[in-house]
């Protein structure tokens, strides 16, 4: 072997210096300088081994703890599932359909309009002790609160009149009339003999005042068994007049609009303003 095929040892070598190639001493300038493409990732996965994961117990909590706040947020803002207590607003909404409610739609100054089906606090006596109630189950509870289940204390009706309308009934063929307009009601329960609570056999006419600032006059679509503005007019029950008292309800007491039913799946459907309530003219 020549002195050419020999490799020649590093000077530090030979001085008892700890080896070190060349390239390592030029890798630590480079380093040094912020130029290296190579050490820097080393250095940055070393930092991420370095990070601590939580335990899985307070990840736990934290996602928990995340999920609510999403969940009392869109309930206050947004959405509420509520479900459909009684017969009041066959056939479209049947006993036990899950609703979802919308809120965006009555922000600011917005409120409800004519066609609308809400749902609303229970102005005061409208509803029985059970029905105002709600979940007696705990958990039901706790997941009313979030907006995971429905609450209690609610009605769901259909707006009939706004402030300033003058709502009643009926025409010679039985409708309800908004400021003189008559409705079609293509969504009523079948078998009415009128649209409006069938006071001695739809004998007995009546006419609202006009609805106070701030109030709407609601009214359900399966009008014989609904407790509604008409039920606190007129009782079918008993062989008297209709006559005017509180049967309006504050729209501050609104929740939200009904946007659709979302169970059971034969159920499902979407819900929108009927077209005939683009007819009623404003009031006087």
């Amino acid at each position: 072997m020549t002195s050419d095929d020999r490799v020649s040892p590093h000077p530090h070598d030979e001085d008892g210096d700890p080896r070190s190639s060349s390239f390592s001493d030029d890798a630590a300038e480079e380093t040094a300088g912020g130029t290296t493409t190579e050490a820097a990732p080393a250095g940055r996965a070393r930092r991420r081994r370095k990070r601590k994961q939580l335990p899985l117990w307070q990840e736990t909590i934290l996602l928990l703890v995340v999920a609510l706040t999403l969940a009392f947020v869109i309930k206050a803002f947004f959405l509420q599932a509520f479900y459909i207590p009684s017969e009041s607003m066959v056939p479209g909404l049947q006993v036990n359909d899950r609703i979802l409610v919308e809120k965006p739609s009555y922000w600011g100054d917005n409120g409800p309009e004519r066609g609308d089906v809400v749902v609303f606090e229970d102005p005061g006596g409208w509803l029985g002790p059970a029905a105002a109630e709600g979940p007696s189950n705990p958990i039901a509870q706790v997941m009313s609160k979030i907006g995971l289940y429905p609450t209690g204390g609610h009605l769901v009706k259909r707006v009939i009149g706004l402030e300033g309308d003058v709502v009643s009934c009926c025409d010679e063929q039985g409708r309800i009339l908004v400021n003189g307009q008559p409705l079609d009601e293509p969504y009523l329960a079948d078998g009415l003999q009128c649209n409006g609570p069938e006071v001695n056999g739809c004998t007995a006419d009546w006419e609202t005042v006009e609805v106070p600032e701030g109030q709407m006059f609601v009214m359900g679509d399966n009008r014989a068994q609904s407790e509604d503005s008409a039920a606190r007019i007129c009782d079918p029950a008993v062989n008297t007049a209709c006559t005017t008292g509180r049967e309006f309800v504050d729209t501050d007491l609104v929740v939200g609009k009904v946007f659709a039913v979302v169970w059971p799946r034969s159920s499902w459907d979407w819900l929108e303003r009927p077209a005939t309530f683009a007819d009623v003219p404003d009031p006087q």
